[in-house]
């Protein structure tokens, strides 16, 4: 379901700044919420993710919703991460809650932190004045060859995370996949 063809770089030739006609890569949305406890949605946050992630030149393999539980967000960054998908994005589960353990499973998954991604969302957002981004314990990193990436749950926090997040990834992945590197 997450195979990826990492032989080539996998992008399309478009001129310079046509994000929308490149494939940046294959990402997969994990959204982090209490309500699938209760048999209900993510509130749309997967769909608008989705939907940024695809004009930004990304092949969205799906969008799953889990409870705030260790376990559970473990298990589905895992499966994305042995699935092959270049990009995982988490929505929510990020605060300073009891419940907020998405930063803390995150860093127990990546290899490799990328702080200054982390502190560019943060950044972003209080520029932005989007106060659940900056207080954000989100983290960024590197697990195998797969960019994880923590993002707020607000719908503020994932537009502006997003436009943050898009430029940045797609160059960690070319770098990832690069042979020559």
């Amino acid at each position: 379901m997450y195979a990826t063809d990492r032989s080539a770089s996998g992008r399309s030739s478009g001129g310079p700044g046509t994000m929308s006609s490149i494939h940046a890569g294959r990402a997969l949305i994990v959204s982090i919420t209490d309500h699938t406890l209760h048999g209900e949605d993510d509130e749309g946050a997967g769909a608008l993710v989705t939907e940024l992630l695809s004009e930004a030149g990304f092949v969205v393999d799906g969008s799953v919703a889990v409870p705030s539980d260790t376990v559970a967000i473990r298990t589905a960054l895992n499966t994305a991460v042995i699935g092959g998908v270049d990009l995982v994005v988490t929505v929510g589960g990020t605060g300073v809650s009891p419940r907020d353990v998405t930063p803390d499973v995150t860093a127990e998954v990546i290899d490799r932190e990328l702080p200054g991604i982390a502190q560019a969302l943060r950044w972003s957002g209080m520029a932005a004045g989007v106060t659940d981004a900056v207080v954000s314990r989100g983290l960024v990193g590197v697990s195998g060859s797969t960019l994880v990436a923590n993002i707020a749950g607000s719908r503020a926090a994932i537009r502006d995370g997003m436009a943050t997040l898009n430029p940045l990834a797609v160059h960690v992945i070319q770098e990832l996949s690069d042979p020559e590197i």
